[in-house]
């Protein structure tokens, strides 16, 4: 399937001063962290992307909270380090509803683990996108942005 712009999601669940993340071994780049993530399918909204990836990835059903962040990935501004689709990821602030976090019976191609990582932790990890820092100031100054989404406006 080719792409102009991949629309991807990511879920930040915060609990107890600790973030979920999914853990992968990279064949390029060794052991590294995510958030539980992955891209819209056709017909599925991106909330109903965001709660199919993380029942996917880390076994949980989720209830998802404003808009975090807007990460963009530009192959050509970036050496095509992670490859040449160009994508957009949405991250959403999201609560557990119901579920142990926990590593899927057939879990995403590298994906060796999920774990609950201390948010004084976060630099001390290699994450796909190098967030870090802005998840932890996030967590302390939470600023949402509103999703709104045409089917459900008056």
């Amino acid at each position: 399937m080719s792409y102009h712009m991949r629309v991807r999601v990511g879920a930040i669940i915060l609990e107890d001063q600790e973030i979920l993340l999914t853990e992968y071994n990279d064949p390029m780049r060794g052991l590294v962290y995510d958030l539980p993530a992955g891209g819209a399918e056709p017909d599925e909204s991106i909330i109903e992307a965001l709660k199919r990836e993380a029942k996917e990835e880390a076994c949980i059903n989720i209830e998802v909270g404003p808009l975090a962040f807007v990460y963009e990935y530009a192959p050509h501004l970036n050496s095509n380090k992670f490859g040449p689709i160009h994508t957009l990821v949405m991250m959403f602030e999201c609560t557990i509803k119901d579920g142990i976090a926990k590593l899927p019976e057939k879990p995403d191609p590298n994906q060796t683990g999920v774990m609950w990582l201390p948010l004084s932790d976060l630099e001390k990890v290699e994450l796909y996108a190098k967030i870090g820092p802005l998840i932890r100031e996030y967590s302390n100054n939470k600023r949402n942005i509103e999703l709104l989404e045409e089917h459900s406006l008056g």
